[in-house]
């Protein structure tokens, strides 16, 4: 694998509507991409850390454990080895610490090494459905007779508003669709205490799991043993990187881990727990961190071939108005020259 130059190009991306993250709330999303011309050809990655600001200014709590300009710092650190031939791609990777840089170099190996799918199915969505405070009841009737006709399940995010508003909008999505299976996703938004009265109050048979229910996660274990409702883990997978996933967890109601690549680190990591969790009989979902649509499509690829059966979590692409590298329309893609140049490293 010789790869002539590498450059690192950063973006930022306004978004057209507040994009959820916990119970904060983005208005834009700023990443960098990595390119690598290799062979005459050139391949590219997205690396964006979920951290940063909220549009109140306040930092993104939870999410990923470094900031844009580490990353970039210890990239600059890192590639020179990779461009002079002491190191390789995945050499590099091992020597971060830093999970968002960590898959974006085992990915920008993987597809330099033609490991990937050059293409990937047509994943049945799995809408994501987001509570509004206060929203008319003839309004929210509008959203759920627009979702697609074909899909069988439907993400909605609980532990945003009230309790009550919540409960209505799960209860009316049923009302016209009542065919679908739902995951919730409460981003551990709730005390065991809430957590145990508003799944009391769910239509058990219509619900899959509820992605981190508490925000202790070990009370997760208590909640499904008081309800009968399973649960997903997802953050806690970040936050805890050494934390052992147990057949235990399975008995006591663990049905599904939410894979988030950016926030995870290397794609052996990623291939290493979807194999622990396939010998435990535990469902994996690849699920996006609001990355654009490189980092998007690329998950899509990932999943084609790791995680085939289960349709990835990514649907966060419409609050984006441009295209990141990848797209048809060229009147709304930004171009690999449109970035920011950070650096460039050659031979």
């Amino acid at each position: 694998m010789k790869i002539d130059a590498l450059t690192l190009a950063r973006y930022q991306i306004p978004l057209e509507a507040g994009l959820p993250v916990g119970k904060q709330r983005i208005e834009s999303r700023q990443g960098v991409v990595l390119r690598a011309c290799v062979d005459g050809g050139e391949h590219y990655v997205e690396i964006a850390p979920l951290s940063g600001t909220d549009r109140d200014g306040q930092l993104i709590n939870g999410f990923s454990r470094e900031s844009l300009d580490e990353v970039i710092a210890e990239a600059k650190n890192l590639l020179p080895s990779v461009m002079n031939g002491t190191h390789d791609l995945q050499n590099a990777c091992h020597g971060t610490a830093l999970p968002s840089l960590a898959w974006g170099l085992s990915l920008l190996s993987a597809k330099i090494l033609g490991q990937l799918p050059l293409h990937h199915h047509q994943f049945l969505p799995v809408p994501l459905l987001l509570p509004r405070e206060g929203e008319p009841g003839a309004l929210l009737k509008q959203r759920i007779a627009a979702l697609p006709p074909a899909i069988t399940r439907l993400k909605i995010k609980v532990a945003q508003t009230s309790m009550a508003e919540e409960l209505s909008l799960i209860y009316a999505v049923l009302e016209q669709r009542p065919t679908l299976k739902l995951r919730l996703d409460a981003n551990q938004g709730f005390e065991l205490a809430e957590a145990e009265s508003f799944c009391a109050c769910l239509p058990k048979a219509a619900i899959e799991y509820v992605e981190e229910p508490c925000r202790r996660w070990q009370d997760n274990m208590t909640l499904f043993s008081r309800t009968g409702i399973p649960f997903a883990l997802d953050e806690t997978l970040a936050r805890n990187p050494n934390e052992e996933i147990s057949a235990e967890l399975h008995t006591q109601g663990l049905r599904a881990l939410v894979l988030k690549p950016m926030l995870l680190g290397s794609l052996q990591r990623l291939q290493n727990l979807i194999r622990h969790a396939d010998a435990l009989g535990i469902r994996t979902v690849l699920s996006s961190s609001l990355e654009a649509s490189l980092g998007i499509h690329d998950i899509c690829r990932v999943a084609s071939w790791l995680t085939p059966d289960e349709a990835p979590g990514v649907d966060t692409l419409s609050a984006f108005g441009k295209t990141l590298i990848t797209g048809d329309d060229p009147r709304h893609n930004l171009t690999f020259d449109a970035l920011t140049t950070v650096f460039t490293l050659e031979k």
